[in-house]
């Protein structure tokens, strides 16, 4: 049981920190021009960027992942799709280089890979549990959440900002010692994910909206 159980928290743990934060900023990515036109800064802050990623409830998003593991010779690369439907819908669908489909609905996850399917109830795994939960806070703008699970860090501006999240528990930062969010208003570009083994991983995110229209309009 053990072998199932841990290396399957650790590899969920990263990818529900990637599909949980850019949940809120994959339907602003389908149109950039918004975030062009927003008015300029009068004091870009926490309360402000929580504000402006809650506005937005669903939408979808490619992404190419690198992760640096300290068993690999060479940046493992990943890629896919990540989706997100309020207020609690959660979906990275990998394509390459094997597939690999991860779901959150609600307080299950399910994994999908090489041809097993793996459920779980999210209360069985309190850390896992608390992970979720204080990072959902995100979606709804729900500082007083965010900042009870983990130490919250912005800087930069609206157009260049970048926002730190260390986990305050001490068995949750087993596991990820820190997340590094960076983008542009409502627009994620990027996550980068620090584990307390040492390894990490980059994952770039790059909208789908436009070519997904382009296509339905064919």
């Amino acid at each position: 049981m053990s072998a199932l159980r841990f290396p399957t928290l650790r590899n969920v743990t990263r990818a529900l920190a990637v599909c949980v934060l850019m949940g809120a900023s994959l339907a602003q990515a389908a149109s950039p021009a918004a975030s062009a036109a927003s008015a300029p800064d009068a004091g870009w802050t926490l309360d402000r960027l929580m504000s402006t990623l809650a506005q937005h409830k669903s939408g979808r998003a490619a992404f190419t992942e690198t992760k640096y593991l300290a068993i690999a010779t060479q940046p493992v690369e990943s890629s896919g799709e990540l989706s997100f439907v309020a207020p609690d819908h959660l979906e990275k669908n990998t394509l390459a280089p094997k597939p690999e489909h991860l779901v959150v609905d609600g307080d299950m996850l399910t994994v999908d890979r090489n041809n097993h399917k793996y459920t779980l109830a999210l209360a069985r795994y309190p850390e896992l549990g608390a992970f979720i939960e204080s990072i959902r806070a995100t979606l709804t703008g729900n500082r007083f959440a965010l900042e009870q699970t983990y130490q919250v860090a912005l800087t930069g501006n609206g157009d260049d900002w970048t926002l730190t999240l260390t986990p305050r528990d001490s068995q949750m930062r087993k596991t990820v010692s820190a997340i590094t969010l960076e983008g542009t208003r409502d627009m994620l570009r990027s996550v980068a994910i620090q584990q307390a083994g040492g390894d990490h991983s980059v994952m770039r995110l790059r909208p789908l909206a436009a070519s997904a229209s382009a296509s339905s309009s064919n």
